[in-house]
């Protein structure tokens, strides 16, 4: 297209996401008004993207990380001839595929979820990374920002990430229209402010005028042009653009335009562009197959006590030696989490994300998103600052494994600000979501065998002391499933335990039982989705429940056991032990003695509530 013919494509892009919204009733045209000039150079002039095979390896890959401004992408799609005006017009509707904001899971053009502000370029640095590094490909990932969501850490995290990485295949354009939600935002049309920062960070900067055509495209072409850095095309624009009454005007934020016919007449009408994107070149496609037979390694029933971090880092690498699409990250603690021993072992496909947690996660999302098996470890209280990206690598349906070390009052001396207690209710609200929670060094060898062929974002959570190997290395651990690991017929209550209070569980099952006192003990490894049928027989049989967590009592085991029951079903008699007080630093068995989640005050609960069932 020649300059007039982009002009024209760009009023072509405002009128119709105008008239997206106006259908719709909702939604953000004027933040997508700002961005046409942006789009409609991107779109015919640069981006390679074949819409009918989304999964070709050579495509471009284009993320708006403002994804309020999802009319103007989903009026790219129909200049494209990927979707009609029938279905633009159907913009936020009921079973719509074009949704409020874009999502993969409705749409095979979109790489990921958007619109919680500031992940876009976090996970575009992920793909960016997976093209550069891992798949040696010539695609090129753009990334389409608002200005606001440039007060986000995770951006800076990923500007960073990006230029350690010398991500040259990454062009992040700003939109930088001077109005937020509210007002003006923090720079508004300071373009040398969000330069400054930016190439701090080792970032080449562009600065433009975003209504400008002919200057966006060569803004375009010097991105191409930068070799070993990363660059940012930060373009002015006008927020509302074209139409007068809605232009550079505050309080025109994420609404319809008042008389939508005024305003795409005063752009000059409706218009029907259709746009040859360019072609993909030829691209070698990754072969994800598995490179050789997985070998777990193994521990003997009753062999010397071994930490399940230690199980993990060590199963990761058998994982790593039998699938060439497994890739491990790290948040600067590998050598406690053990995914040190990967990148030992395999350092082309191990990511030091460095103390960046939102990052971290995002690049997994970014990795998955390229067909990768991404495994991003840290301590499981860490996973906190993360947790917006998981929730969205949700919506995205992305499917990524989650490693969080140092779980619970059990780790002893350091504290509660190392401790993991709130990260399994954290996990479990996830949508779609596997919590797994193993006990023992074969149980969670097999369980992270188990994760890597799971959809979704899956969880496991390890522990720093040693545990006792109750289980053989042939023993299998269906996720959903659970360990019976005391029985009989003549059971007073069922404890039910996971990890570390496991064996904390069978020690006072074995106390009680020198007292004549049967105590069923389930090992509930399975968080989410947890193992109802066995839970619903042992409260049958036994009458009681007795649930005992190194976690805060909210959100945890105790609750996941709970909602195995309500169904309509009765809900037996249900006690929990979790941790319910603030640690302080005291030694692993003393921090679980203070918990009362240690054998002798599982002992002690089982009785009272045997005593009681007497008096009934």
């Amino acid at each position: 297209m020649n300059t007039a013919e982009l002009t024209e494509l760009a009023q072509q892009l405002r009128v119709d996401s105008i008239r997206a919204a106006d259908a719709a009733g909702s939604g953000h045209p004027t933040s997508s008004m700002s961005a046409a000039d942006l789009m409609a150079v991107l779109l015919a002039r640069r981006l390679r993207y074949d819409f009918d095979r989304p999964e070709h390896p050579g495509n471009d890959r284009l993320i708006l990380s403002k994804g309020h401004a999802s009319p103007l992408l989903y009026s790219a799609y129909k200049a494209a001839g990927a979707v009609d005006d029938a279905e633009l017009l159907t913009f936020r509707a009921h079973g719509s595929r074009l949704e409020g904001h874009p999502t993969p899971r409705r749409l095979p053009w979109v790489e990921t979820a958007t619109g919680s502000l500031g992940q876009g370029l976090p996970v575009g640095a992920g793909i960016a990374l997976a093209g550069k590094r891992l798949e040696r490909a010539d695609y090129r990932v753009w990334v389409l920002c608002g200005d606001s969501e440039l007060a986000e850490g995770s951006v800076w995290e990923a500007a960073e990430h990006a230029a350690y990485e010398r991500l040259d295949n990454l062009t992040a354009i700003v939109d930088v229209n001077r109005l937020g939600q509210r007002g003006p935002t923090r720079h508004a049309h300071d373009l040398d402010a969000y330069a400054r920062r930016f190439h701090a960070f080792g970032w080449h900067t562009v600065q433009v005028d975003g209504h400008d055509v002919d200057a966006v495209d060569r803004a375009y072409g010097e991105a191409l042009s930068t070799t070993g850095r990363p660059t940012v095309i930060l373009a002015r624009t006008l927020k509302g653009k074209g139409v007068k009454a809605v232009e550079d005007q505050e309080g025109a934020h994420g609404k319809p335009l008042a008389d939508a016919a005024e305003a795409v007449a005063e752009l000059g009408g409706t218009r029907d562009l259709r746009v040859d994107v360019r072609e993909p070149p030829a691209t070698r496609v990754m072969d994800p197959a598995p490179s050789g037979p997985l070998e777990l390694p193994r521990w003997e029933k009753g062999a010397d006590e071994t930490p399940t971090r230690d199980a993990y880092g060590r199963a990761l690498v058998a994982l790593g030696a039998a699938r060439e699409d497994v890739v491990a990250l790290d948040g600067e603690v590998g050598d406690s989490t053990r995914t040190g021993w990967f990148a030992e072992e395999f350092p082309e496909r191990h990511v030091q994300c460095h103390i960046a947690e939102q990052q971290m996660v995002a690049t997994a999302v970014g990795l998955a998103a390229r067909g990768f098996v991404p495994w991003a470890s840290t301590f499981a209280a860490f996973l906190t600052r993360a947790h917006d990206v998981v929730r969205m690598a949700s919506v995205s349906g992305a499917g990524i494994n989650l490693v969080g070390s140092h779980a619970g009052v059990a780790i002893g001396q350091d504290g509660p600000s190392q401790m993991g207690l709130e990260d399994l209710a954290m996990m479990r609200a996830v949508y779609g979501s596997t919590v797994l929670y193993p006990c023992d060094a074969n149980q969670t060898a097999r369980l992270v065998a188990a994760m890597a062929d799971l959809d979704g974002v899956r969880y496991l959570r390890t522990s720093r002391g040693a545990t006792p190997v109750i289980y053989g290395p042939e023993e299998e651990f269906p996720v959903g499933g659970s360990k019976v690991l005391r029985s009989g017929d003549r059971d007073r209550l069922t404890v039910v335990a996971a990890g570390v209070t496991v064996h904390e569980a069978l020690a006072a099952a074995d106390a009680l039982g020198s007292q004549g006192i049967a105590v069923r003990v389930i090992d509930l490894y399975s968080v989410k989705p947890v193992d109802r049928p066995t839970l619903r027989r042992a409260a049958e049989e036994t009458g009681c429940l007795l649930t005992v967590e190194d976690h805060h009592e909210e959100g945890g085991l105790g609750d996941a056991v709970l909602e195995a029951f309500l169904d309509g079903r009765p809900t037996p008699r249900l006690v929990r032990l979790a941790v319910r007080t603030m640690p302080g630093s005291a030694s692993p068995d003393e921090q679980l003695r203070a918990a009362g989640i240690d054998a002798g005050s599982i002992a002690a609960a089982a009785l009272l509530l045997v005593e009681e069932a007497i008096v009934r």
